[in-house]
């Protein structure tokens, strides 16, 4: 009778709530997002990215394996962090939030530490875009106790540096900086790395983040780490990288925010030009917000009898698409990041 219960219970372990090919475009579909995300249309991918996730969890409520479960939460906790990166892109931080904490259930329930930095880094940078510098840098410490190495941990500094800078601590901004660049240099493999696409951080898109850091800091400094970001991107991605058009937008917005500040009007309208040329889905909410810290600077004194820069000030006041949500405005950024 025991061996006949054995047997019986045995039976019903058998049963596999998954094919392997089902799992297998799970894993193909989330690898597929995360690459189309760095070039493609914020709000398409955010609508693909919930069905997917969808057709997940609604395979988590069946019976599984339990290795097959473990790569359910792994893909439904990649998808979390990808769709809240585009929810702040969309304008909808607060829901970014909620995001980070669903996928922050799958990855402490495999406990995955290289998905658990991540969610910090996402929950960081919803944070940072909502004016709560000391949040973000609080979120972005307690990634790095997830994560000490490699390419993810030096975004961690470098949001951790943007949240100093935006305080007022450029000597910590500049740590910042310095600990991002030796802590990429610490070789580091992780199945986040392996997906790539969004999880990846090219050379080009730290470039990018310091010299955001710096600018924010008020350095002199940050319009030639900004240049070098911009030719980087212009290069094309190294080995193994990939890089985001997203990002590639933002540092030439920084670039022109920082050639206005230094009195170079010419200079700095002809690094935006890439970003007026956007079309309207690809104009994100952070973007908005940048263009919109450069306006401010465009309405300073040297500027107000320039026709060149009332042209360029309508042209930045027609940008953006209806359906984006409206990030809060923060100081020296929403009045006139990633």
């Amino acid at each position: 009778m025991a061996a006949h219960e054995g047997s019986a219970h045995a039976e019903g372990v058998e049963q596999r709530g998954i094919g392997e090919a089902t799992l297998e475009q799970f894993r193909a579909d989330v690898t597929q997002l995360a690459v189309q995300y760095l070039t493609g249309e914020t709000f398409g991918l955010f609508t693909e990215m919930r069905r997917v996730r969808n057709r997940i969890t609604e395979a988590l409520g069946r019976r599984q394996w339990p290795r097959d479960a473990a790569e359910l939460f792994l893909l439904a906790g990649c998808l979390s962090a990808l769709m809240a990166a585009a929810a702040v892109n969309l304008g909808y931080p607060q829901a970014a939030g909620e995001l980070t904490r669903a996928g922050w259930a799958y990855a402490t329930g495999i406990d995955h530490r290289p998905l658990m930095a991540r969610l910090r880094l996402c929950a960081a940078y919803a944070a940072y875009w909502s004016g709560h510098p000391q949040e973000c840098a609080d979120l972005a410490r307690s990634g790095l106790g997830f994560l000490a190495d490699g390419q993810g941990a030096a975004q961690l500094h470098l949001l951790g540096g943007l949240a100093a800078a935006r305080r007022g601590d450029a000597a910590s901004a500049r740590q910042a900086i310095a600990a991002a660049r030796d802590a990429r240099d610490r070789e580091h493999h992780d199945e986040l790395l392996e997906i790539g696409g969004e999880f990846g951080f090219s050379r080009a898109t730290q470039s990018y983040y310091a010299g955001f850091v710096l600018a924010e800091a008020g350095a002199v400094e940050a319009a030639a780490e900004l240049e070098l970001a911009t030719s980087l991107y212009a290069a094309g991605p190294g080995p193994g990288e990939q890089h985001s058009r997203r990002c590639r937008m933002l540092a030439h917005t920084d670039l022109a925010i920082a050639r206005l500040r230094a009195g170079a009007l010419d200079a700095a309208i002809a690094a935006l030009e890439p970003v007026l040329a956007l079309p309207p889905g690809e104009r994100t909410a952070v973007q908005g917000q940048r263009l919109s810290a450069l306006r401010a600077v465009l309405s300073r004194p040297a500027y107000l009898g320039s026709a060149r820069a009332r042209g360029l000030d309508e042209q930045l006041a027609a940008f953006g698409p209806a359906e984006l949500g409206r990030l809060p405005a923060q100081d020296g950024v929403g009045q006139g990041h990633a």
